[in-house]
């Protein structure tokens, strides 16, 4: 009960926050360009407090702070005083209007910028590309790939780190042909090309593990896999499984990865599985524990695989030799944090472009149960986490704000460019029906993901 109160306070926090940003862009934009703001509300419902500034703004703080909206003076609302026309938002030039409109997700960007900032303030640590381990019988094994083989580049983009890799790796979802890698070996200055043959590649998977799926994985070491969470009545509570416990071998064989110990209870529908745990107890000694529990069948994908019912917090470390430390001052952190927001405003338009494409499995889509979830989840794992989380949100709002849909900011944009190609407004008949097509499309996208996140495991 106490997560989950948690939870809905993070998710406010994280909405509220970046809707607060959003309509504050388009108020304080709107305000030098001479519109009229009547009204700034964020939240929606019965207002909690509300009050007037001078220029007659009336501000409203709503009781689900899950959105927000700025009412400007138009006349195409309503009549409008002969002395106050000047001040409408219908009509100023098309260049004010884009430069109101534009602000919204602009002021996004801008937020996720300065997170983003303050992250790299206190450096950046990332991990070289060198191959730990590579599944027996994988696509990688088969390919060529060995363990102790440096990554160096996929498709002529140079690879500097393992998340520079998944990076890469992405934009091959949903492609047929093949992957070219260049690798070479720590004791040598030789490249060797190695090709991986996909087809169609993971166009049909929820969540794709691009490096999982081929079969290569960093060298590291599990310090400690921890149930962070257990469902009520599953197998996992049944069995006496604790939030808290740390798991340690299964069957009497230690647990090397969270993958591995992953794959062991999924191809474990219906058997009996020996769980050896440590748990703390109330004087804050470790005891050991044996727990015997039975993983149900689920249907996944279309196949049956067992299921717990708990969530997983894993703790690895990295060799040193292989993690690599860049420091920032106030001024180089600048640069730093705009490619970091061009990168993921890139990425969040790839993502959707596969998901119209089809090259993006549908099932991705996640909508707000899904974000309630890891807002909560990357609370709980430290400050940098959540924020961090916030800053992509944040990308990701501005992003799809952008899209040419009625209803949406880019829409309005869309309006106003043909506006200045034609030389005359939109006709409101035209406007109208594209609003009330892009509301429909957006409630059936709403619906859509909010399936999507009834139907994952959480």
């Amino acid at each position: 009960m106490f997560d989950t109160v948690l939870t809905i306070f993070y998710t406010f926090i994280a909405l509220g926050t970046l809707v607060t940003f959003h309509e504050f862009g388009h108020f304080w934009v709107a305000r030098r360009c001479g519109v009229r703001v009547e009204q700034f509300s964020i939240g929606f419902g019965k207002a909690l407090f509300k009050w007037h500034d001078k220029h007659g703004t009336e501000f409203i703080f709503a009781v689900l702070p899950l959105g927000g909206y700025v009412r400007m003076l138009d006349q195409r609302a309503g009549d409008v005083a002969p002395e106050d026309v000047p001040l409408a938002f219908n009509t100023k030039t098309p260049l004010q209007r884009l430069a109101i409109i534009s602000a919204g997700p602009m002021a996004n960007f801008l937020l996720a910028g300065v997170i983003f900032w303050f992250i790299f303030l206190g450096g950046e640590r990332g991990l070289s590309p060198v191959i730990g381990d590579v599944e027996p019988s994988s696509i990688a094994e088969q390919s060529g790939f060995e363990s102790g083989m440096k990554i160096v580049d996929i498709a002529g983009q140079q690879t500097d780190s393992w998340a520079e890799v998944s990076r890469v790796l992405f934009d091959f979802i949903g492609t047929s042909g093949e992957i070219p890698f260049l690798v070479t070996y720590s004791d040598s200055s030789i490249r060797y090309e190695l090709r991986v043959s996909v087809q169609d590649w993971l166009a049909d998977e929820e969540a794709p593990m691009p490096l999982r799926t081929i079969g290569l994985y960093p060298p590291f070491v599990l310090d400690s896999l921890l149930v962070a969470a257990v469902v009520d009545s599953a197998p996992g509570d049944q069995s006496g499984l604790r939030a808290g416990d740390q798991l340690v071998a299964v069957n009497d064989a230690p647990i090397v990865s969270t993958s591995a110990f992953i794959e062991q209870v999924s191809n474990s529908s219906g058997q009996r599985l020996k769980l050896s745990i440590q748990r703390l107890d109330e004087s804050g000694s470790s005891r050991d524990i044996d727990i015997y529990a039975t993983p149900e069948s689920v249907i996944r994908e279309g196949k049956a695989v067992g299921q717990l019912g708990i969530q997983l917090s894993s703790s690895v470390t990295y060799p040193e030799s292989l993690v690599t430390e860049i420091d920032y001052g106030l001024i180089s952190a600048i640069p730093r944090a705009i490619e970091e927001v061009v990168e993921n405003c890139i990425f969040v338009v790839k993502s959707v472009g596969k998901l119209v494409t089809g090259n993006l499995s549908p099932k991705n889509l996640s909508g707000p149960i899904t974000i309630a979830k890891v807002a909560g989840d990357t609370a709980r794992a430290g400050f940098d986490n959540f924020i961090r989380f916030v800053a992509i949100l944040s990308i990701m709002l501005g992003v799809m704000n952008l899209m040419p849909v009625p209803v949406l900011d880019g829409g309005h944009i869309v309006f106003i460019l043909i506006e200045v190609m034609k030389g005359s407004p939109v006709s409101e008949r035209i406007q109208l029906v594209g609003y009330k097509a892009g509301f429909a499309m957006l409630i059936s996208l709403m619906i859509f993901a909010t399936f999507n996140d009834l139907m994952r495991p959480f």
